[in-house]
């Protein structure tokens, strides 16, 4: 009874007001474009002028999954995120690998699903795991996930890279180049229709820009054929929880683009 309520409360505090019952608007309809609809493509011009990775990147779907699985036959994207992590192996592409890492945290959930959320890097209950958002955080990011009427196996959790910095640093450069690729593989795989980019640096990594998660966040912008939203970090609504207003209002917005609203 007390996790029952704490978990209304939790909901109160979002500003939630009630629940969708029907369970039709949480699949893609058979046959349905995998264009997203309704994209209100604001500000997609960096900081320095370039242009954001965008839907433009469908150009470079094909180069980016062939490369590694030229000659293989796959059933599935469940089959294709298996063979990328084969891929990666027990990685020792960066530094990462010599600084403390325990486990290579790849992504978890639903390899069909819709919606998918990016953080920045593990943490240490997730470098001890193997899976992204396991600690206080991700908790805290399951109970976002079912205020929108979803389970956490519906949708599709990764982080920019793949090891934990030591201390919970600030990924560098030369790591991002490293793990961005294969990111990259596991978004073109999954496909979804909406990507959440949780905190200020995922958000600035992935649209490429210098602009604050203040004025980054309550936008849509178009990115490898899906439709990007950028979000507070489940960690920051946890030192801030003034803020989870404005992530359920993000959230919400999630919610009727998957419902084609």
């Amino acid at each position: 009874m007390y996790e029952l309520r704490a978990h209304l409360d939790f909901f109160a505090e979002l500003g939630v007001d009630g629940i969708r019952a029907e369970p039709s608007w949480r699949s893609r309809p058979s046959g349905a474009s995998s264009e997203p609809a309704g994209l209100a493509a604001s500000g997609n011009e960096g900081a320095d002028g370039s242009a954001n990775r965008s839907v433009n990147h469908s150009a470079s779907h094909s180069a980016d999954l062939g490369a590694a699985q030229k000659g293989r036959v796959h059933a599935s994207a469940g089959d294709v995120l298996v063979a990328i992590r084969e891929d990666l192996g027990d990685c020792t592409r960066c530094k990462l690998h010599g600084l403390g890492r325990q486990k290579i945290v790849f992504g978890v959930g639903n390899p069909d699903a819709d919606l998918m959320f990016i953080g920045e890097a593990p943490g240490a209950d997730e470098d001890k795991q193997g899976e992204p958002f396991v600690g206080r955080a991700g908790q805290l990011l399951t109970k976002i996930i079912e205020a929108i009427d979803l389970r956490r196996q519906d949708v599709y959790i990764a982080n920019l890279i793949k090891c934990r910095p030591p201390g919970n640093r600030n990924p560098e450069p030369d790591e991002m180049d490293q793990c961005e690729p294969f990111l990259l593989r596991q978004i073109d795989t999954i496909r979804p229709r909406v990507i959440v980019a949780l905190g200020k640096f995922a958000a600035q990594s992935l649209l490429r820009t210098t602009e604050p998660i203040t004025r980054l966040r309550g936008r849509e912008f178009p990115y490898r054929d899906a439709i990007l939203v950028p979000t507070y970090h489940p960690a920051y609504l946890l030192r801030q929880p003034s803020a989870k207003r404005d992530v359920w209002a993000d959230m919400k917005r999630v919610r009727a683009i998957l419902a084609g609203d």
